[in-house]
């Protein structure tokens, strides 16, 4: 079982106090409950039926895509309307597993394998880590002002290549669980030895690959390639990208691992010596878009085809299987009797791949928000979180008040499990914040509310996905929220500022009207950069830029960090986009 490595943190088996469940007006539960977290891959808020129906109020029935088994975890559960994750899947994955912003870690964006100084063997530029990607470019076309910061690819784990860092992260903090990693890694450096989840706390991996995507069908091979051709000085003696584990008897990808997990419930079930975690992450619904041929035909004939212009038969499918293998682990829940000692959770990595944003056709669909994956508005940051725990957690409720940010995962499974987080927000310093308070209710009692009001998000790089804004390529982007009030700040020297209470769809631009509140978050915004993140993982100045070939003819280049560091008036110098002129809705 897993045991906290680092000594610093351990509470004495004498003086730490654990706590114990609360919810529902119940007496203390002594028991520690399973936890079967299952994170999806690029799903969007709008492509879950129960969170479409929150926000629109359209009956299920009449949608394109089908999540009756994700409905039924909102219905058993507790739901949340405002949990948000990063902009893309490695830095959310990243957050959640240590507790941190991804940007602190250098985590800033997702990557297919690519060249790393650990990769080549060769040691970085100073200030450099083993792990940050050479390079990673999307083939734009057209000028560019600002250079791509970097990103790095694996969570510290205490090796020489580390130089003395090392993080924490989840499962090794799960003291007294069994703990169990399925599906998609790509936190691991690219098959990087010693950074797999095999080496960071899970006792049992059945089948991983750390990579960003994969394909649906036909997959061992990749997952099982041990050669050493794309990197012949890797300083390893054989690549560990992936396992594909034992054979299932399945050829859809979502299924076989779907299988593996409920082995696993099985063989914990006949253990019957502790709590386990699986952390279950699909790679479902990531591109490739490939589903079942029975589930394509399906789609491809429903009167309902191109709701909110959800219109894709095949992602239809590929979203159908991801639902079918969450029914599969809560039937099998039921089955083994143990429902009522298992926590589910549910979170998809980051916003949907909108179909009118990327280079992608059909897809998805945000609507009504806008954005998607790669953006930092609120279709690419925005996420369905639910939490399940029969007879536990009151079914049907919803915490619209709450913010909750990825890095809350962390100490928020910790106390669930009885173990306390507090010497984790000091000696690891962690930005999560437990939101276990939300899940207790005790009789004439009011439900607690979750203190969090900052949220970060910081993505430094010129990317192909378009921006709503002017419909040419997305450039880099920082964001704040502080209460209701959240700043975009558009390194190309654009600036939004939106009432998320007013305005959840960001429809009104509100940068210019309140411009107190705007040189207030900028200036928060701008500090906390400062403070946290690496200067190489943020964008630099392209020296060979032409202003006369830019694109944007109507939003000049401007550096308002720049301006605001010299006591200019950010506001003044700033492009204000007006929201109801936008290219892409």
């Amino acid at each position: 079982m897993s045991t906290l490595k680092n000594t610093s943190i351990l509470c004495s088996a004498l003086t730490c106090v654990l706590p114990t469940v609360e919810v529902a007006g119940e007496t203390p539960n002594a028991q520690r409950p399973n936890i079967i977290f299952i994170l999806a891959d690029d799903l969007g808020y709008m492509d879950v039926c129960a969170f479409a129906h929150r926000v629109t109020g359209t009956p299920v029935d009449s949608m394109f895509f089908e999540t009756p088994h994700i409905d039924r975890l909102v219905e058993e559960g507790m739901a949340f309307s405002n949990a948000y994750v990063c902009p893309l899947s490695s830095p959310t994955r990243s957050s959640l597993l240590t507790g941190k912003y991804a940007a602190r870690l250098g985590f800033t964006t997702a990557m297919p394998a690519r060249d790393t100084w650990y990769m080549l063997n060769e040691k970085p530029p100073h200030p450099g880590y083993a792990h940050d990607a050479i390079s990673h470019e999307d083939d734009i076309r057209i000028e560019q002002a600002l250079i791509n910061g970097k990103s790095n690819s694996a969570i510290p784990a205490g090796l020489a290549w580390d130089e003395g860092r090392k993080e924490v992260v989840l499962p090794e903090a799960m003291e007294g669980y069994h703990t169990a990693f399925i599906g998609k890694w790509h936190v691991g450096g690219f098959g990087a030895e010693g950074y797999q989840p095999g080496d960071r706390g899970f006792d049992e991996v059945p089948a991983y690959f750390d990579a960003g995507g994969s394909a649906h069908f036909g997959w061992r091979g990749g997952w099982n390639d041990r050669s050493k051709r794309r990197y012949p000085k890797m300083p390893q003696q054989e690549w560990k990208i992936g396992d594909a584990g034992a054979e299932s008897g399945e050829s859809y990808l979502t299924d076989d691992l779907t299988q593996k997990a409920l082995n696993y419930i099985d063989r914990r079930v006949a253990a019957d010596d502790g709590p386990f975690f699986l952390y279950f992450c699909e790679f479902a619904v990531h591109t490739p878009i490939q589903a079942k041929p029975e589930d394509i035909e399906y789609f491809s004939n429903k009167p309902t085809r191109g709701w909110n212009r959800q219109s894709d038969p095949v992602y239809a499918g590929l979203v159908r299987g991801l639902d079918n293998s969450v029914g599969k682990i809560l039937d099998k829940l039921e089955e083994a009797g143990i429902e009522e000692n298992t926590l589910v959770v549910f979170l998809s990595d980051n916003g949907g791949i909108d179909g009118k944003i990327t280079p992608h056709d059909l897809i998805t669909n945000n609507s009504p928000y806008i954005g998607g994956k790669a953006t930092l508005f609120e279709g690419g940051v925005k996420s369905p979180l639910v939490f399940r725990w029969k007879g536990h957690i009151e079914g049907g409720t919803w915490d619209d008040r709450s913010l909750i940010d990825a890095s809350d995962l962390f100490p928020t499974l910790l106390e669930f499990a009885g173990i306390d987080p507090t010497p984790y927000y000091t000696e690891q310093q962690i930005d999560g914040r437990s939101f276990y308070s939300l899940f207790q209710q005790q009789k004439g009692k009011k439900r607690e509310t979750f203190s969090r009001d900052t949220l970060y998000w910081h993505y430094p790089f010129n990317v192909i996905y378009n921006n709503p804004v002017d419909g040419l390529p997305l450039t880099p982007h920082s964001a704040v929220r502080v209460g209701d009030m959240k700043l975009i700040y558009d390194w190309h020297g654009r600036l939004y500022l939106f009432d998320m209470a007013k305005d959840p769809y960001e429809t009104h631009n509100l940068a210019a009207r309140r411009a107190k509140d705007t040189r207030r978050l900028f200036g928060i915004l701008v500090q906390w950069l400062d403070r946290n993140v690496e200067a190489r993982y943020l964008p630099v100045k392209n020296p060979d830029y032409d202003k006369s070939k830019e694109s944007r003819k109507e939003t000049p280049y401007v550096d308002l960090i720049e301006v605001w560091r010299s006591g200019g008036d950010v506001v003044e110098a700033a492009t204000i986009p007006d929201m109801s002129q936008l290219v892409i809705r």
